[in-house]
């Protein structure tokens, strides 16, 4: 998604809790990185502290500029929580298997962002029934305008929450087994390549008759891409 409002600099602070201390190399705390890795996300994972217990959600989420956004149930305790408080929402995508000449080189090629701030709820209803709007139509661009509108109930039972980020970091592993010293051992090493991607729509039940797949969700299909 567009940035809306650009973030002021390049690069978030590097703080006590988003520095790199394992693998540095493979750290960045540039904002373009950290966009980058959220955007290309299906989804992400939001952890809160609710009454010193720690918990974490899975969601879907988009970002606009330097806010990222998720919803849910308006019932969810963890939402209602949630206001004003500090969270940490991570993503990660999973891009291969590294498979070494030992198990103790075996790893994985992967892009993950953490990212920290305090949650916001969206308390008007325009506001949050907009929100949600952009959030379709960065999924499927063109198909809210053509569903039912929501009804008044469906947005007050429905909760979003946007998070300035504050701190960041990302971390990416892109490359071959690290054991190259090893070449002469007789055992085959490589990537196992792991990709996600839309596989062909399946119809609702009862979808009445002559209701075609739109072609812009077919041209998606067709693309591959999840985000």
């Amino acid at each position: 998604m567009a940035d809306l409002s650009p973030p002021p600099t390049a690069d978030y602070p590097i703080t006590e809790r988003t520095r790199v201390r394992r693998e540095h190399h493979r750290g960045s705390h540039a904002q373009a990185d950290v966009h980058a890795i959220l955007d290309a996300a299906p989804l992400c994972h939001v952890g809160y502290v609710i009454n010193g217990a720690p918990y974490v959600t899975p969601t879907l989420h988009w970002r606009e500029g330097n806010h990222v956004y998720w919803h849910g149930s308006a019932a969810s305790r963890f939402l209602r929580a949630a206001e004003d408080m500090p969270v940490c929402l991570t993503c990660s995508i999973m891009d291969g298997y590294v498979l070494a000449r030992s198990a103790f080189y075996h790893s994985v090629n992967y892009r993950s962002a953490m990212v920290f701030g305090k949650a916001r709820l969206l308390e008007d209803a325009e506001e949050k029934a907009d929100a949600l709007r952009r959030f379709v139509e960065n999924l499927f661009p063109g198909r809210w305008d053509s569903l039912r509108p929501m009804t008044g109930q469906e947005v007050k039972a429905t909760s979003v929450l946007r998070m300035e980020i504050e701190e960041a970091t990302a971390k990416v592993r892109n490359g071959p087994p690290g054991d190259a010293d090893e070449a002469d051992v007789p055992v085959w090493a490589g990537v196992l390549p792991v990709r996600s991607h839309l596989a062909p729509a399946e119809a609702a039940p009862g979808l009445l008759d002559g209701i075609e797949l739109p072609e812009p969700l077919a041209a998606l299909i067709q693309s591959g891409r999840l985000r």
